[in-house]
């Protein structure tokens, strides 16, 4: 099988506008934390959130056109454009019918749903734009990139909730496995940051109520944690094969040598407390990435900062490494992010090509009071610097759904 490898990043998170600007301040344990301004969440149990800021949607799409989108896409087309940039990847280099685009997202266009749902009820049925459909269905941001990137190969949009964006990445890998696409740009986006959202995650009691800390609000296997924080972003890498990007000269980030996918078949959003299921995604991409668990230096975790997403995953951890689980750093990118939902997955895996490239494994925000239940965890307090040879990334959704990538230093 032809190696497959990294050969661009991009992101736009509650850290930065760009993937080294995002990395710069998770480097530097700095939360993007903060009240929420946009929308009223007095009465509602959480008011903060992990947003982008000093973002202008007018900078990657044609301004009218920009206007006429959901938000998300606009995110999801700005970190497709930077990881193609970043590659370096021209017309010249993958012929527009055998380049591929793969998004994942969990909600989609929600906020224009919203914004039109709140028209209708406000001014009459007849009131909507006529951009209002194809201005926020799901696979617009994948559209749109392709549009932006003149990829007229495969264009796929994945929902597999929070583990949507390492999914879509996952499935990339496969589309060039398989020779069905010579490059592929694959990622997440969301923009979910609605009051219609808030109220949902309100009535599940799954976010934290630490409004009056948010920087300390989001605390994945801490004691103390009361539920994630919700965000919004959007990342994507490049991915060739690794001939391919030789050939062309292209700078080579780390190789995604594995990606499994699973499901409990237990609950809607409980994950099963057996853990079973994540402990096979997680073996199951070991296999495919030809890695043992001893190869694995540091674990990018999908550590949310609920109380039992926690446990589970800290249970599934240590069947998988065994005593070794003491000795390999977990980090959890959420406690400063914050959960960004379809572009989670996508952005920590942006984090875990950038933790083998310049040998860093970043802090875990938060982390204060270590919980019994998710011992014996070596979660992360501080940057560290090390000799990281492979890093294995989690996550996990509501429906039971699991995915696991490994990236490898290349």
């Amino acid at each position: 099988m032809r190696p497959i490898v990294v050969t661009g990043l991009g992101a736009v998170t509650p850290l930065g506008s760009s993937a080294e600007e995002s990395w710069s301040r998770l480097r530097e344990g700095r939360s993007g934390i903060r009240p929420i301004t946009h929308f009223d969440v007095s009465e509602l149990r959480t008011r903060v959130a992990g947003q982008v800021r000093d973002f202008e949607p007018g900078d990657v799409l044609d301004p009218k056109l920009a206007q006429r989108v959901d938000r998300g896409a606009q995110l999801g087309v700005a970190a497709a454009r930077q990881a193609v940039q970043d590659a370096g990847l021209t017309n010249g280099h993958a012929a527009p019918e055998r380049l591929a685009v793969v998004m994942g997202t969990t909600f989609g266009g929600l906020l224009q749903l919203e914004q039109g749902c709140q028209r209708v009820a406000e001014r009459g049925a007849t009131r909507l734009s006529p951009y209002f459909i194809p201005g926020g269905i799901g696979n617009m941001a994948a559209g749109l990139a392709a549009m932006a990137l003149g990829a007229k190969g495969p264009n796929i949009t994945v929902n597999q909730a929070c583990a949507s964006g390492a999914a879509a990445i996952g499935l990339g890998l496969r589309l060039l496995c398989a020779g069905e696409a010579d490059a592929v740009v694959a990622g997440g986006c969301e923009a979910a940051l609605a009051r219609v959202v808030y109220c949902g995650y309100h009535a599940l009691k799954a976010t934290s109520a630490r409004n009056d800390e948010p920087e300390r609000a989001s605390r994945p296997f801490d004691r103390e944690r009361d539920g994630f924080v919700p965000a919004e972003g959007a990342a994507a890498l490049v991915l060739e094969p690794r001939d391919a990007a030789e050939r062309r000269g292209a700078t080579i980030l780390a190789e995604l040598a594995g990606y499994a996918t699973t499901c409990d078949a237990y609950h809607p959003t409980r994950p099963d407390p057996s853990a079973e299921s994540c402990i096979r995604c997680i073996r199951l991409a070991l296999v495919d990435a030809r890695l043992a668990p001893e190869d694995i230096d540091h674990v990018n975790a999908h550590g949310t900062s609920t109380r039992l997403n926690d446990e589970v995953e800290a249970r599934a951890i240590r069947q998988v490494f065994g005593p070794a689980a003491r000795r390999v750093p977990v980090t959890a990118n959420k406690s400063m992010t914050g959960h960004a939902l379809g572009a989670a997955g996508a952005i920590e895996a942006v984090f875990s090509v950038l933790t083998l490239r310049d040998g860093a494994i970043p802090p875990t925000a938060n982390y204060e009071y270590p919980d019994p239940a998710c011992e014996p965890l070596w979660v992360a307090r501080e940057l560290r610097t090390a000799d990281v040879r492979a890093v294995l990334s989690n996550s996990f959704a509501f429906g039971g759904i699991n995915t696991a990538l490994v990236f490898r230093r290349a």
